[in-house]
């Protein structure tokens, strides 16, 4: 599951939680020192953590992909503590909102099926993978205070845990509607954890009429996983239309077709007043500012998501992106703790600016890179290329499985080729330059040269691209640039 800003955005509208502006906000040269010292701890018999060196607070995908990173160099075994608030072990968080939606019928995802790091091609790390490697699991109990001084951490059950070196990875929560206009009514769903997704597989199986809020990630893929059980499916958004925040009008309206086509129903520029009860207290509506009522007696919400900074306040915050600040290491501003994924506010290299990543593949990168600078000699700041990417209607006996993949910056002129079936592509180009590059139903070849494309950035010829007849043609032209660039 890819996660786009919901209060800020580029030109054409995608965003990395990065401050709007035309200037955008510099790096700075480097946040306060945090000279690195390994800290050997050796916890008394009043820390709930015997022994423990290292301890990870988040149960997400970039925990599990941090502690895949302590086992490669031999210091998990004894040393490590991770702390979640979930029940379950890390797992690959996008399947939430994709196949583990599916009905049975439809061959859905289950636990232990994507457990991290399967996502990435790694062994499955099961509850007893940690345990084996003698990685210490605090389930269920979140962290609720920090006392930087003493180095300790407090969790929800009264728990004292004592670090030497901290890693926060507690990602982010899902925005919600106020509980004053129906956000909490039985039959609203939000999703950001199992929990969530087997709530509203509860709900789905007794629904007829789901209303998904929201014309982003969640709601497309939620919408399409719904068009499975054969739902009255609608789809409500205040913007012009699908995915505003990348996708250009010519090319949301192709998908909007397809999701037409397999029954779903939009309301488009709709601003929500209020959910609405019926007389079993489930919720049974949505009233519009316009007056109308949708009815609808499974409601799932999708408006965009905020970092789950919690009880660590007392770290820089960053104003523009949101969540911790950290330099190109992942460092914060206090020796010793680090922050990564979704939560971590952090130089973004490639375009000189802060961001703030909502992404499993920033989670899985910015957790090997935090790992390696904390364990080695790595002085190397992080170099991460936005990349996002979505798969809806992938269900068994889905007429047509759709699959994206955008890398770069959608910034500058955008140049559309191929008309959807099969395949689609769009170039956004600045300055002469191709600075990101969107496909739809490529081929394995074909997706791996979209980060080298937007990476490397070479000098194209727009006219060429606008007279290409087809996807494949588009994308010959965008490589020779390439190749001529890197020969000069």
């Amino acid at each position: 599951m890819a996660m786009i800003s919901s209060t800020a955005s580029l030109k054409h509208g995608l965003s990395y939680f990065c401050p709007q502006s035309t200037s955008f906000n510099r790096m700075p040269n480097q946040l306060p020192s945090t000279t690195f010292r390994r800290t050997f701890v050796t916890a008394s018999s009043a820390f709930a953590n015997q022994n423990r060196e290292f301890v990870i607070v988040g149960g997400g995908n970039a925990a599990g992909y941090a502690a895949k990173t302590f086992v490669e160099h031999g210091m998990a075994n004894g040393r490590l503590c991770i702390v979640s608030k979930e029940a379950v072990a890390p797992y690959e968080r996008p399947a939430l909102t994709k196949a583990y939606l599916f009905p049975l019928d439809k061959k859905p995802a289950r636990l232990p099926g994507f457990h991290t790091c399967v996502g990435s091609g790694g062994q499955r790390q099961t509850p007893e993978w940690y345990t084996e490697q003698g990685i210490e699991m605090v389930y269920e109990d979140p962290v609720t205070a920090i006392n930087v001084d003493k180095q300790t951490l407090e969790t929800s059950s009264g728990k004292l845990l004592k670090y030497g070196s901290l890693i926060i990875a507690t990602g982010c929560t899902a925005s919600r509607f106020p509980e004053k206009i129906g956000g909490n009514l039985p039959g609203v769903h939000y999703i950001r954890d199992v929990a969530d997704a087997n709530s509203l597989i509860s709900s789905l199986e007794k629904a007829r009429k789901v209303v998904v809020v929201g014309g982003g990630y969640i709601g497309m893929e939620v919408a399409a996983a719904a068009v499975g059980w054969n739902l009255d499916t609608t789809i409500i958004f205040p913007e012009e239309h699908l995915l505003s925040r990348l996708f250009t009008p010519s090319l949301a309206q192709k998908y909007e077709k397809l999701y037409q086509d397999n029954g779903v129903k939009f309301l488009k520029g709709a601003s929500i007043k209020k959910l609405e009860a019926g007389p079993d207290g489930k919720v049974a509506g949505l009233k519009l500012e316009n007056g109308s009522l949708i009815e609808a007696d499974v409601v799932v919400i999708g408006i965009g998501a905020k970092p789950a900074v919690g009880p660590f306040e007392r770290l820089d915050l960053n104003s523009n992106v949101g969540g911790i600040q950290v330099d190109g290491m992942f460092r914060s501003s206090l020796p010793g703790i680090f922050a990564i994924g979704d939560v971590a506010a952090f130089p973004l290299k490639m375009y000189d600016r802060m961001a703030r990543v909502e992404h499993v593949d920033h989670a899985r990168r910015s957790a090997q890179h935090c790992v390696n600078t904390l364990l080695t000699a790595n002085t190397h700041s992080y170099d991460y290329l936005p990349y996002f990417y979505s798969r809806v209607f992938e269900y068994e006996g889905s007429p047509r499985k759709v699959w994206w993949q955008f890398f770069g910056d959608n910034v500058g002129e955008a140049i559309e080729v191929g008309k959807f079936d099969p395949k689609v592509a769009t170039f956004w180009v600045e300055s002469g330059k191709l600075k990101g590059v969107l496909l739809e139903s490529g081929s394995p070849e074909e997706f791996q040269l979209l980060p080298e494309l937007a990476r490397r950035q070479p000098s194209v010829d727009t006219a060429k691209l606008q007279r290409a007849s087809s996807v494949e043609e588009a994308l010959e032209i965008a490589r020779a640039s390439m190749q001529a660039g890197a020969a000069v």
